[in-house]
């Protein structure tokens, strides 16, 4: 589904001691705000009638509970709402849930307030009876206050709105495994089964075999109408057009088994290749650019986040891309990271029309291979990962900064790009090795730190964030609490 086939349900709390009169009015009131947050944010914002009762809460939240086109529900007290009317359907809600605490008029009407008007906009103390019940419940919520025309207040709600896409993708997600994960590395490994018990991902192993028998089978036209798609994209910078074409043939072949078997990502091993003449790089690096999830190496975590932060970022500006810390820059004052892999880095970021090139590759013992070779552009991003510390899921998520890469590598043609780390180089360093951050990573320009909390919040897995306030006593102070909060099953 696409992020704009998502809708969020507006539930507006309310009760019947001040007269039925009152709820014309509050369903109007619903439908205006909730037209505005739909024309002002990524999906469509659905206001149902008033609630009054217990029953008809619960009712509402099971209707939204069953309809996988309602990504979260978002509630708003507009009078005093009885918290424990509630609980029935508060207990009964498996979708993401944000509390609104808004007020449909801007200002107090000074001049013409009076006990009617009180009795109609109770917000105020309404929103906070609600906000004991979620906070007793120990409710998973997002709470944003404030007025529902400001756009600070609508960009917080569409934060959450991705992150809460994010999860409904998350939890429908397959990940094909080509072969295993490259052996001896520990990082890119993990628990399966707690991966799908709390982010829904089905991870399934087929064997190299099964994607050769696809390859085999792709005709002379498929591979001519990729090579089109190449064109309409990237610029050919090789006289090798078999290399190229037997990338073609790749991608038609791993997209085809994708596609019939419900994969959204995907990874490769180059450790184990069987009858495959080229590891997949130029096919990797498109299938990323349509949206598909890529790990390398067997990383199957990477290339299910990939999937996912590439659906919550649907409609945004810059790119999102499977990546790996490649090499440091540790020139005094301006220290830097330069991200990149030996093929498969998403055409998204790049800041020119990417060139495919044929290169030989060290590793893998196969043909050379096409690949993408350009630089990323500049901008502010995030750089994700996700690890598996036995006990939990951990996301990591550093600020950067990418900047223009002025040098060419004539000796690496890679897909690079360069960043610097907040707070810096050597502090960013520290706190990712310290919280066990893998090598590989999801970086993009689109997403912030914002919608990756919100995500992790939403699916219950543990959230660090290195940014330009971050000190290494208290990040190791944080990551000793948070050990002993999982310990206690907090």
């Amino acid at each position: 589904m696409s992020i704009k086939d998502y809708e969020f349900w507006f539930l507006v709390g309310t009760q019947h001691l001040y007269g039925e009169e009152i709820f014309a009015d509050i369903n109007f009131h619903a439908q205006e705000i909730s037209k505005c947050l739909s024309d002002n944010l990524p999906c469509k914002v659905v206001a149902k009638p008033c609630v009054k009762t217990s029953g008809e809460i619960l009712s509402v939240i099971e209707q939204a509970n069953n309809c996988p086109e309602c990504a979260g529900v978002i509630t708003w007290m507009h009078t005093f709402s009885p918290s424990k009317m509630w609980i029935a359907g508060l207990n009964a809600l498996n979708k993401p849930y944000l509390h609104l605490n808004t007020q449909y008029n801007r200002d107090i009407p000074w001049d013409t307030i009076d006990m009617d008007f009180m009795n109609l906009n109770q917000s105020a103390h309404g929103d906070r009876e609600h906000g004991y019940i979620h906070a007793r419940m120990r409710k998973k919520v997002k709470v944003a206050a404030g007025y529902w025309q400001d756009k600070a207040f609508q960009d917080k709600i569409g934060i959450w709105m991705r992150a809460a896409v994010g999860a409904a993708e998350s939890r429908k997600l397959r990940v094909l495994r080509i072969s295993d994960n490259m052996r001896n590395v520990a990082v890119t490994d993990g628990d399966k089964i707690e991966a799908q018990i709390k982010l829904g991902w089905q991870v399934d192993h087929y064997g190299v075999g099964d994607i050769i028998k696809y390859v085999d089978a792709v005709t002379e036209d498929e591979i001519d109408a990729q090579m089109a798609e190449y064109d309409k994209y990237y610029d050919t910078d090789t006289d090798n057009i078999d290399a190229v074409r037997y990338q073609a043939r790749e991608e038609v072949a791993v997209k085809k088994f994708l596609d019939e078997n419900g994969f959204g990502a995907f990874h490769t091993n180059f450790e184990d290749l069987q009858g495959l003449k080229q590891l997949p790089g130029l096919a990797a690096q498109d299938l990323m650019r349509q949206g598909y999830g890529f790990g390398a190496e067997g990383d199957w975590k990477v290339a299910a986040m990939t999937r996912v932060m590439k659906l919550m970022a649907e409609g945004m500006d810059g790119g999102t891309a499977f990546m790996e810390d490649y090499t440091y820059h540790f020139e005094p004052g301006n220290e830097m990271l330069m991200g990149s892999h030996m093929l498969e880095v998403c055409p998204t970021i790049a800041q020119t029309k990417p060139k495919i090139q044929v290169h030989p590759l060290g590793i893998g013992d196969r043909e050379d291979p096409a690949r993408l070779v350009f630089k990323a552009q500049t901008g502010n991003a995030i750089v994700v990962t996700l690890v598996d510390m036995g006990d939990r899921l951990r996301m990591i998520v550093n600020d950067v900064e990418c900047k223009e890469q002025v040098n060419d590598m004539p000796k690496l043609p890679v897909a690079s790009v360069l960043w610097k780390s907040l707070p810096c180089l050597q502090t960013s360093a520290e706190a990712w090795i310290y919280a066990g951050g893998a090598h590989h990573s999801v970086l993009s320009y689109s997403l912030t730190a914002a919608h990756m909390r919100d995500f992790a919040e939403i699916m219950g897995i543990e959230f660090l964030h290195i940014n330009k306030d971050t000190e290494i006593n208290s990040f190791k102070k944080e990551l000793f609490y948070n050990d002993v909060a999982y310990k206690l099953g907090m």
